[in-house]
């Protein structure tokens, strides 16, 4: 029978990201392990621990000093018509507003109904919570 393997803390190791410079070596690091493993990868192989521990230490990191700002309504509904090849009249007539409605949510000057909200939700595939402002 095969003995399993235990992995002990390192006292010398990192327990948090405590500057900049230490997260840009640790994603190198990432970088490095993400080439040696993968989904086969056995979790108690030494590499595949590696990865898992400082994944940790890269999203807390993340976490507390590079939090992901959440989009507004306007560049959502910019990349959505973008994405969908449509124009301002295009979206106005997928969502059964005028174009110059279209216009002034572009430039933030207004926000939908929420029936407008809803069509933008389904149609455009938009978050609630973006729509919503939340």
């Amino acid at each position: 029978m095969m003995k399993q393997k235990t992995y002990i803390a390192n006292p010398g190791r990192p327990t948090h990201i405590t500057s900049n410079e230490q997260y840009e070596i640790i994603l190198d690091r990432v970088e490095e392990l993400l080439q040696v493993v993968d989904n086969d990868t056995p979790s108690d192989n030494k590499y595949s621990v590696e990865l898992e521990l400082l994944s940790n230490l890269v999203a807390d990191y993340e976490e507390a000093y590079l939090p992901v700002i959440q989009p507004t309504l306007s560049e959502i509904l910019r990349l959505r018509m973008v994405e969908m090849g449509l124009n301002q009249k295009g979206v106005a007539k997928l969502l059964d507003v005028s174009p110059s409605r279209i216009s002034e949510y572009l430039n933030g000057s207004s926000e939908p109904t929420l029936k407008v909200a809803r069509n933008m939700g389904k149609k455009l595939s938009i978050d609630p919570h973006i729509l919503l402002g939340v």
